[in-house]
């Protein structure tokens, strides 16, 4: 070997010493750098016709392990869902109070019940009246508390998913733009570790918003994708866009790089984001009907109580809720029996008229009156009244009125064959003695049947949207009312269309109650909610999805619409703590002051058995409303310890992969002093062999 080869190679070794010697020198200086992987260098042989003539750095990379690494963005996105989820249901659950403290909301239903039950026992005192009222409005109160904090929540939840999208397209644009400096570096044989750290912190941040697979480019970088396989970045970054449109549920979608513009759904299905819309398109919205459902129940009870009495003396003037109904529509469909009278100032019965829905037919004060259909039946009731009181109806609401002042009206159900119509009687169904109101239609059951006129115009529209159990749309559909006969059943059709509607994932039935519930057909649940809803019935009336409670956006609301009757809340002697006596002989009171039997059935309504609908995440089911109250109160808790306990797990796990991930990319001050000491002694041994060669060269010189 040539002393020039000897030279050769020892300065090789003495570089790569000395490279090795800075590696190692960075890798102590960053140490407690946050996102640091420790630098190695690869060096490789360098042979000459066989023989070793030094030795030459390859590249200098990153200790990392992409196993690891994948395992930890798993992780921080799984952490990101949990924790997002877990922090709001925890906030929904304290808006409810502790289930074991008196004073939760539904404590409050039971002060209503209690305050009931105290002025049954004294039904005279103004006190036990007022206090009744006091307690029916704190309980209504604390609903729409409660319903208005959830919708906060889910516009909150709204902002959070647009800020974090943001952020995810800063992230997208910073790792591509990296991608430059790192394909550089590489090309020129430098080192590109701090830009590939910077970047993997970037990626490890972008883990946290969304679950993301990151595979390496064959120049340097990396390439970026969504878990179904979308480039976000590495031939240029994507943007992502959250597509809210009011309160029809959220989606994501993606531009990518090479697209040419075209639009695409993004499916994310874990991370911060994902978290977010599960609960603004699900979670929060089911609470919130679910709320809805159980104030809806109580208060329908409640009012299935008060319209089966009436207050001493009784009222001149009933006026019933907007059912949302055309004359017709409203006075069809009910059976039974049921006796409107009218009272004078003493409470003795001065009209009576007996309607018999079943057979059409009316009895005036024991004497045969008129029958009746559905179409002519206020004309045949006015009729019947005599001129002692009048009835009319308009905007949806009926309501009687008496012609003389000191008179009453009362109303009161068959003992045996009560009347009854989507489950209410004939009071019931039309509000005219309610004590609780509502603003909605809640709990939406109409009484309507498939042949009865749907009163909505033919050409208007509804636009629904389909998402699937992640969040993703499928599609938006826009349904027309159809021309034709206008029957109910007409337009379900048109709902249920497989060509123009939603036939291809679910359908809409009417149930008995006339109820429209829309029901998934595919092998993963699909979700329904309403972006816009320009149908109307008849002039000034409900559109379709106000009416029968389509979409999870009216629904969601209904927690709040609800509040005491203003006459009663202005006079709380007119609660309805009587009965009516059609026993009595003729011109004995058939109201007596003092009588509490109104009161009692008001105490015990939380103990009728109610029919609940399907709301939220919960079926539908028979039971009391103190039973499914209380059944309610510990779903909420068990939601919020679930959330938690899962997010409790994911940071174990994260905690866990990111302890052996920086076993494996972080520095050890022990191993790299360990390296420090090799290449300083490597370093010295090169430059003994050069100075060896030196002297070698010297003498050789000298000789010549």
């Amino acid at each position: 070997m040539s002393l020039n080869t000897i030279l050769n190679v020892a300065t090789s070794g003495m570089m790569a010493a000395q490279t090795g010697l800075r590696v190692t020198s960075d890798n102590v200086a960053n140490i407690n750098t946050a996102g640091y992987v420790r630098k190695t260098i690869a060096q490789s042989n360098l042979v000459s016709n066989g023989m070793g003539v030094g030795v030459n750095i390859d590249a200098i990379k990153r200790a990392t392990d992409k196993f690891m690494a994948a395992a930890s963005l798993n992780g921080a996105s799984d952490a990101g869902r949990t924790g997002a989820v877990a922090t709001a249901m925890d906030n929904a659950q304290k808006l409810f109070g502790d289930p074991s403290a008196k004073t939760n909301f539904f404590a409050t239903l039971d002060d209503v019940y209690a305050a009931f039950s105290m002025a049954a026992d004294d039904p005279s005192s103004t006190l036990l009246r007022s206090s009744a009222i006091t307690k029916v409005e704190d309980f209504l109160g604390e609903s729409k508390r409660i319903t208005s904090s959830l919708s906060s929540q889910i516009k909150d939840t709204d902002n959070r998913i647009g800020a974090d999208v943001d952020r995810v397209n800063d992230l997208l644009k910073q790792i591509d733009a990296l991608n430059v400096d790192i394909t550089r570096a590489k090309m020129a044989g430098a080192d590109g570790t701090g830009s590939e750290n910077v970047q993997s912190g970037l990626i490890n941040e972008l883990s946290t918003y969304m679950n993301i697979q990151v595979s390496d480019r064959s120049n340097g970088g990396v390439m970026v994708r969504s878990a179904e396989g979308v480039t976000l970045a590495g031939n240029g970054p994507a943007t992502v866009a959250y597509n809210q449109s009011g309160p029809a549920n959220g989606y994501l979608t993606v531009v990518t790089a090479n697209s040419g513009g075209q639009v695409m759904p993004l499916a994310v299905t874990n991370g911060e984001i994902q978290g977010l819309l599960e609960l603004r398109n699900k979670e929060l919205p089911n609470l919130s009907d679910q709320l809805g459902e159980f104030v809806s129940r109580a208060a329908e009870e409640l009012n299935r109580a008060s319209n089966a009495a009436s207050s001493v003396p009784a009222p001149n003037s009933l006026t019933g809720k907007d059912t949302g109904l055309d004359a017709n529509t409203a006075f069809a469909n009910f059976t039974g029996k049921t006796t409107i009278a009218i009272t004078n100032a003493a409470g003795a019965i001065v009209q009576r008229v007996d309607v018999n829905f079943g057979a059409g037919t009316m009895t005036v004060n024991g004497a045969a009156g008129p029958a009746f259909t559905n179409t002519n039946f206020l004309t045949q009731l006015n009729t019947a009244l005599g001129g002692t009181a009048t009835a009319a109806f308009a905007n949806g609401q009926l309501s009687l009125n008496t012609t003389t002042a000191t008179n009453g009206v009362a109303i009161v159900d068959d003992a045996t064959t009560p009347s009854t119509k989507a489950g209410k009687g004939f009071s019931q169904f039309f509000g005219l003695n309610d004590i609780i109101r509502s603003d909605g239609y809640s709990p939406y059951e109409t009484g309507m049947v498939a042949s009865d006129p749907s009163g909505f115009t033919p050409g208007q529209t509804i636009t629904l949207r389909l998402t699937d159990s992640e969040g993703s749309r499928i599609r938006d559909i826009q349904v027309a009312i159809p021309t034709g006969t206008g029957t109910m059943q007409e337009t379900i059709d048109a709902l249920n269309s497989r060509n123009s509607g939603i036939g291809l994932y679910g359908s809409f039935s009417l149930g008995s109650k006339g109820e429209l519930a829309f029901t998934s057909n595919t092998a993963t649940p699909v979700n329904l909610s309403v972006v816009e809803d320009t149908t109307q019935r008849g002039v000034g009336g409900p559109s379709l999805s106000q009416l029968f409670g389509v979409g999870m956006s009216e629904r969601s609301t209904r927690g709040g619409l609800f509040k005491v009757d203003p006459a009663m809340d202005a006079n709380p002697s007119k609660l309805p703590f009587a009965k009516l006596d059609l026993t009595v002989a003729a011109g004995v009171a058939a109201l007596a002051t003092g009588d509490g039997r109104g009161a009692l059935a008001l105490a015990k309504a939380g103990d009728v058995t109610a029919a609940f609908a399907n709301a939220g995440d919960t079926a539908g089911s028979s039971k009391t409303v103190l039973n499914y109250g209380a059944d309610f109160s510990g779903s909420i808790a068990r939601k919020a310890a679930a959330a938690t306990s899962r997010k409790e797990a994911a940071d174990s796990v994260k905690t866990e992969v990111d302890a052996q991930r920086q076993s494996q990319e972080g520095v050890n001050l022990d191993e790299e002093l360990v390296n420090l000491t090799t290449y300083q002694q490597a370093f010295n041994a090169s430059a003994r062999l050069i100075q060896a060669t030196k002297d070698m060269f010297d003498v050789l010189t000298n000789i010549v």
